[in-house]
């Protein structure tokens, strides 16, 4: 199992939310570059990033900072966060992404999802946000009646390179991952299944990498205050 180290940038700046509240942010360090130049260093495989910004605002805002994190790494990364049509997607997997993340547009136009997937195979994932089994769009701000497993059945023969699944409840809270519905929506599509909020102990890693369905996990503030040390992480998880 991946473990990916998130990069969420607000503002030009690193943050985490809680539960997805732009309101909620905590600043952890306003050189994200350096920041993942850190995850790097210690071993980690990919990083994911996240301009939250541009979620809200259906276009890439936070730009700079994406391009000088990708002019510091080595390591693949991928990118969430307003990516809503053909040229932005062709961008930024022009500009070095090894990954992007397609989540409102993926449910308010499932063809571009496809479009893409076609022009760029193994390149695009789609995030899935969701509260209580339902998902939500547009930086989480409107929740619909589309129910998470059909939408990722929608994509089973589309060629995404994996789902990314986020608990809304869970994000940023530091209660631990939503197993259960990760593990069921990993187990109701082939399409590799990335867990995502509330990763915030060892524990946690271990618990779904025993699933034996989950693919990979995102973190964010667990490693920025320490309560997942990066390269025991990593460690374990190769065991």
């Amino acid at each position: 199992m991946i473990l990916y180290p998130a990069i969420d940038l607000k503002d030009g700046q690193c943050v985490r939310l809680l539960r997805g509240e732009m309101e909620a942010a905590t600043v952890f360090g306003d050189d994200p570059a350096a920041q993942a130049a850190k995850f790097q260093e210690a071993g980690c495989d990919w990083l994911h990033l996240v301009d939250l910004n541009g979620a809200f605002a259906g276009q890439p805002v936070n730009a700079a900072a994406v391009e000088a994190i990708l002019a510091r790494i080595t390591v693949p990364a991928q990118l969430g966060g307003g990516i809503r049509d053909m040229d932005t997607i062709a961008m930024w997997l022009e500009k070095g992404l090894a990954r992007v993340i397609l989540g409102t547009v993926a449910v308010e136009n499932p063809g571009l999802v496809h479009e893409a997937a076609r022009a760029f195979p193994g390149r695009i994932a789609v995030g899935i946000d969701a509260r209580k089994g339902r998902v939500a769009t547009k930086g989480w701000a409107t929740e619909t009646d589309v129910m998470v497993t059909d939408l990722a059945r929608s994509f089973e023969d589309a060629g995404v390179a994996a789902l990314i699944y986020t608990d809304i409840d869970r994000d940023g809270a530091m209660a631990g991952p939503n197993i259960e519905a990760t593990e069921a929506l990993a187990r109701a599509v082939h399409i590799p299944v990335i867990a995502s909020g509330g990763v915030s102990s060892m524990a946690d890693l271990i618990a779904l990498r025993d699933t034996g369905v989950i693919a990979g996990a995102i973190s964010g503030r667990a490693l920025y205050d320490g309560a997942i040390d990066l390269a025991a992480a990593l460690a374990a998880l190769a065991e």
